[in-house]
């Protein structure tokens, strides 16, 4: 599995994108200053943990990357399909925008996301030279957001689908996301007959397989090369949060991509 591990913090980094001139890392729990229930790399900021300690371990995060932390574009993620195409930073200061999608061609700009069982994807164009990092949750995934975020990078930097690396990181897997009648309604409204192949039976209980439906979206929008960690965040509390697994006590794991 690849992990890379360094002054106690250990990040995950898809393997298919070394070398493509990238820094790329999702980030366990480990190595930060919150405490319980937060402990110890929580990058949420809403969640109850005091600011000074998710400033501390975004510190340590951007540190540890080689980036500065004033060369960051995050967002205030709300579970829709908005695609924000960035040429600056975000003040450290400023609102934050509401979307659940990033892109940027600039490498002076950190694209960076929070996470606690919603699927992180990753997107890299090392034709055109661009990245992406999209939040998939259940809602964003009927909405085919990986789909949207695609078109979005054809429409204003070029990409050619085929030359797109996509990567679906550690989030809720298929064996623990339970779901009700209403999202199964919706995945079958948004993935027709596919929908069959996304919708897992486990003991008398309907199960979503986030990780499928994404890969199934990104291979649809006409990416070919697509690596999937596999990991599951609920049955992993150990490194990383998980909102369904802790019952909303937890915090937020962050995910960073930027050119070099």
């Amino acid at each position: 599995m690849p992990f890379r591990e360094k002054a106690s913090l250990k990040y995950f980094y898809f393997e298919s994108m070394e070398n493509k001139g990238v820094t790329q890392g999702i980030f366990t729990r480990h190595g930060g200053v919150s405490p319980f229930p937060w402990n110890s790399l929580n990058l949420g900021g809403t969640v109850g943990d005091p600011r000074e300690n998710v400033i501390e371990n975004r510190r340590r995060i951007f540190d540890l990357m080689e980036r500065e932390v004033e060369s960051i574009f995050d967002v205030w993620q709300v579970h829709g399909v908005n695609v924000i195409c960035t040429e600056h930073p975000r003040p450290l200061d400023a609102d934050h925008v509401k979307a659940d999608a990033i892109l940027t061609n600039k490498p002076e700009i950190t694209l960076f996301m929070r996470f606690a069982d919603c699927v992180p994807v990753f997107l890299v164009d090392p034709v055109a030279r661009v990245v992406g990092l999209i939040h998939a949750g259940w809602q964003g995934t009927v909405q085919r957001i990986c789909e949207v975020t695609v078109s979005e990078m054809s429409k204003k930097y070029g990409s050619n689908p085929k030359d797109i690396l996509a990567g679906i990181g550690p989030s809720i897997g298929p064996e623990v996301y339970e779901v009700g009648e209403d999202v199964l309604q919706r995945v079958e409204d948004s993935f027709g007959e596919e929908a069959k192949h996304l919708i897992k039976r486990y003991n008398g209980h309907t199960h979503l397989d986030l990780w499928e439906a994404n890969r199934l979206t990104l291979e649809g929008a006409g990416v070919q090369q697509i690596e999937l960690s596999k990991i599951c965040t609920g049955q992993n509390t150990h490194d990383w949060y998980s909102h369904r697994k802790e019952k909303g006590k937890t915090g937020r794991f962050g995910a960073l991509i930027a050119l070099n």
